[in-house]
């Protein structure tokens, strides 16, 4: 993440977090998604935000850049530290568990960041990366978004759940579940889902793995 996206998220904060509070029925979806993935022991948020998603995992500590997403994100009573996923300033296998939700789209080098996670992982440790994949009908829409010019998506390189499979493999990580939300399209009435099994065409998924 390069420094001017770290301004911009210090500046819109407020804006950034105020979606979850607007959209409460696609926030649950998420939410339980995540809660589905049921991650345990000590974990690790890599670019925690403002701490609202990725609160509804058991995450004892988060980084990120933006000071003022951190503010928001102490309200979890999560401990925090000023990072970038791309350097971790963490000992080896420190953690049992990393939570990345809606980061590696604003990732400078992702790779970077998936081979720093595995670092800091614990022996069969798992990783847990939550994306709007590109090729699905919220994906599209955010990237409609990003050409019109906005504030946080023009920033995004968004990803497909087969380019994140692949990455996690060349970082040598073994993909052991993955659960999504979100059948509907950005244009329906938004509606409270249960996790699906099949990815396809979902407008919120999260692949888990495990380090090899």
């Amino acid at each position: 993440m390069h420094e001017l996206l770290y301004k911009v998220f210090d500046e819109y904060a407020e804006r950034y977090d105020s979606w979850y509070r607007k959209n409460p029925i696609l926030f649950e979806c998420e939410a339980r998604v995540i809660r589905q993935l049921k991650l345990h022991g000590k974990g690790l948020s890599v670019g925690v935000g403002t701490g609202t998603l990725d609160s509804q995992a058991p995450v004892d500590v988060g980084i990120d850049p933006s000071v003022n997403m951190l503010r928001f994100a102490a309200t979890y009573g999560i401990k925090l530290v000023r990072a970038v996923g791309e350097y971790l300033p963490f000992k080896d296998e420190t953690f049992d568990f990393t939570l990345m939700t809606a980061t590696m789209c604003f990732l400078k080098s992702p790779e970077k960041a998936i081979w720093e996670i595995r670092r800091v992982l614990r022996r069969h440790g798992e990783i847990a990366i939550c994306i709007v994949p590109r090729n699905s009908r919220w994906g599209e829409k955010y990237m409609e978004k990003a050409k019109k010019g906005h504030i946080f998506y023009k920033h995004a390189h968004f990803y497909t759940l087969g380019e994140v499979k692949q990455l996690l493999k060349k970082c040598f990580f073994r993909v052991i579940a993955v659960k999504s939300a979100l059948s509907y399209s950005p244009h329906d009435k938004p509606r409270i889902e249960e996790p699906l099994k099949d990815p396809e065409g979902k407008g919120f998924v999260c692949i888990k793995a495990v380090k090899i």
